[in-house]
């Protein structure tokens, strides 16, 4: 039965051949490899051995094929470079070849403030792409596990082992009130909101059964009611703007784009307070050029609003 020469060969041993048909030289041929002439030695040995014939002979410049070496580099150099080219382009990620669909959910508080600037960025790194960006809901983590959502965003969660998150920023405390709002200072503490009631946003997943702002009062021994819940943030600023209760929420929302409205810091005990945004995704996609091309471009959305807020 004549010899399989394919199925009976380490597929390593080609890739030394290979550069050892292009250097024609041990040294050189070592130093591509980064491994040592000897162990470039055994390789030829047990080529030789394979063949069955002597692929290289020593001359005074170094290596000189034999014939059928010639014949064989020939013919096995257009497929190992065509291997190594997919490998290489398999890590390299380019969003402009992306033609597959994205669906990203995105929590109240960062839709409302991001879902345009989000949009035109992705479009415009990935014109290809379809892109959908939805509201997180109560069914975005197992959607996630699913893959039926590849990406969200959202406070800090919890989240099952088949879910990976990252932080993505710290968005500090702010709190939304109409422009003639009785409270003036445009710096506050828990003090300043006692006696007006809470318009509270819900965030699926993290708040639908407390309202952190009440717990925040309730803390400080201070009067507070919730007059209105909602995940729907336009309704949320209606109300606000028609009355004296105040809406908490970050330095994320675009306040510049509502004149009527004003942006209050707070400070609790002397301090800033801040909360975590994080991204989420299956624990499969972590390590992913997608993922990490989408949450360094989620990152800089964030960071371009934070910075023109605060101009």
């Amino acid at each position: 039965m004549k010899k399989d020469l394919y199925n009976t060969l380490d597929l390593n041993l080609l890739k030394v051949f290979l550069i050892l048909s292009q250097e024609l030289n041990m040294r050189k041929a070592s130093e591509r490899l980064f491994v040592s002439q000897p162990a470039i030695s055994q390789s030829l040995t047990k080529l030789r051995h394979h063949f069955d014939d002597e692929l290289f002979v020593k001359v005074p410049t170094g290596l000189k094929a034999t014939p059928f070496s010639e014949i064989l580099a020939t013919s096995i150099a257009p497929h190992l470079n065509g291997l190594a080219n997919s490998i290489n382009h398999s890590l390299h990620f380019d969003p402009t070849t992306l033609d597959t669909s994205l669906r990203i959910a995105l929590s109240p508080v960062v839709l409302s403030c991001l879902s345009g600037s989000l949009y035109q960025a992705l479009k415009a790194s990935a014109p290809n792409a379809s892109i959908e960006l939805v509201s997180w809901s109560r069914s975005t983590l197992e959607d996630i596990q699913k893959d039926d959502v590849y990406l969200g965003i959202n406070y800090d969660i919890p989240a099952p082992a088949e879910v990976y998150s990252k932080q993505l920023a710290a968005l500090r405390g702010q709190v939304l009130v109409r422009d003639t709002h009785p409270i003036k200072s445009t710096l506050t503490t828990p003090d300043d909101y006692a006696g007006y009631e809470i318009a509270s946003m819900i965030s699926p997943g993290w708040n639908e059964s407390f309202s952190l702002a009440a717990e925040t009062m309730k803390a400080h021994g201070l009067e507070y009611k919730i007059g209105f819940r909602s995940e729907f943030i336009m309704v949320l600023l209606d109300i606000i703007q028609h009355t004296d209760m105040y809406l908490p929420h970050s330095n994320l929302f675009p306040i510049q784009q509502y004149p009527n409205l004003r942006a209050l810091d707070v400070e609790i005990q002397g301090e800033a307070f801040y909360i975590d945004v994080y991204s989420y995704c299956h624990t499969r996609h972590r390590n992913s050029a997608l993922f990490n091309w989408l949450y360094e471009l989620i990152s800089d959305v964030i960071q371009t609003q934070l910075q023109l807020n605060h101009k």
